[in-house]
């Protein structure tokens, strides 16, 4: 579904990921059991017994509230599936999960011209103070090494 959800996003030649990585890095342990390896969950929805939707996620904090939480990395719901409602079914699913480990918030982020999502019907609110960053390829390899810019003031 990885595949699927990069090709929904026009983004396929970013996809590095492979079932060897996968297995090494994520848990498919059903919600309630303990994480016995891997950084990340994923949890899936079936309609008659056919793979529908995932959800992948991991447990994030907020030191604001003191209290962990969830962020959604992904959620897909496959285009045969849609309008079944599966997409709010994994949300309500992680939601309960937030709230069964005492926590605060279920946060993610989502593609502006994502028309087709259920965000604020559902309650969630826009965090537009907000703005995301990311440090990938070379520029991550440089920051851990200490290289440019690190340790400099920002330029004004």
């Amino acid at each position: 579904m990885i595949k699927e959800l990069a090709d929904y996003e026009s983004a396929v030649d970013k996809v590095q990921a492979t079932e060897e990585s996968l297995l090494a890095t994520l848990s498919f342990a059903p919600p309630g059991s303990a994480l016995e390896r891997g950084y990340a969950r994923t949890m899936l929805i079936f309609d008659n017994n056919e793979p529908a939707g995932m959800a992948l996620y991991f447990y994030n904090y907020s030191t604001w509230t003191g209290r962990p939480g969830i962020y959604l990395e992904d959620l897909f719901v496959r285009p045969p599936h849609r309008r079944k409602r599966f997409g709010q079914r994994l949300l309500r699913e992680l939601a309960a999960e937030v709230l069964k480990v005492g926590g605060a918030r279920l946060d993610w982020s989502v593609m502006k011209w994502n028309e087709p999502s259920i965000n604020e019907s559902i309650g969630a609110k826009p965090q537009s103070e907000w703005m995301s960053m990311r440090v990938d390829g070379e520029a991550l390899v440089d920051l851990a090494k200490g290289g440019k810019g690190v340790g400099e003031e920002p330029e004004k």
